[in-house]
């Protein structure tokens, strides 16, 4: 089902999914989409394989990690999430250089923790793999200085940023 975007969510300068400046990075695009949902638009590349051909569960793991926390940003804007646990289901194998959309929603949201789940989808909308999530609230400067350590957090429009995004069902 296409769902419209609403709008781009930022991103790092050396984060390992989202940073663009990051050479061993994956260079992820995040999408906050109409029905409150945020989607990414990735792919791994070669560097990033397990077994010939695979992408390794720990990237897998760290994409659905990024899209789930980056959640309570829609209503939540200045909240950063902790990963307080993430319990990851393993359906297909998730091949590099292809393109990967990962989705995920907040669940249960309160004062101190929230909780996300989504999901990740091969280029031909297989569902690869699932994702549960709690995360603790916290404010960005009790988590890190990004501009002390060179990092930046801004959004980059690019000409191939979608009007809308099909999200399987």
């Amino acid at each position: 089902m296409k769902k419209k975007v609403v709008r781009k969510h930022n991103n790092s300068g050396n984060c390992f999914i989202c940073g663009v400046n990051n050479p061993f990075g994956l260079h992820s695009r995040f999408y906050e989409l109409e029905d409150g949902t945020v989607a990414c638009l990735t792919a791994a590349k070669f560097e990033h394989q397990s077994y010939p051909g695979r992408v390794h569960g720990g990237v897998i793991t760290a994409l659905l990690d990024e899209t789930l926390g980056r959640a309570i940003n829609i209503s939540e804007p200045e909240t950063w999430a902790v990963t307080g646990d993430i319990s990851v289901r393993f359906k297909k194998p998730v091949p590099y250089s292809e393109p990967l959309l990962v989705t995920g929603k907040v669940t249960r949201n309160t004062r101190l923790i929230f909780e996300s789940e989504g999901s990740l989808y091969l280029q031909d909308g297989t569902l690869a793999a699932t994702a549960h999530a709690r995360y603790m609230k916290q404010p960005l400067d009790v988590i890190g200085d990004l501009e002390s350590n060179g990092d930046i957090w801004v959004c980059i429009e690019e000409p191939d940023d979608p009007a809308e995004i099909d999200i399987p069902e």
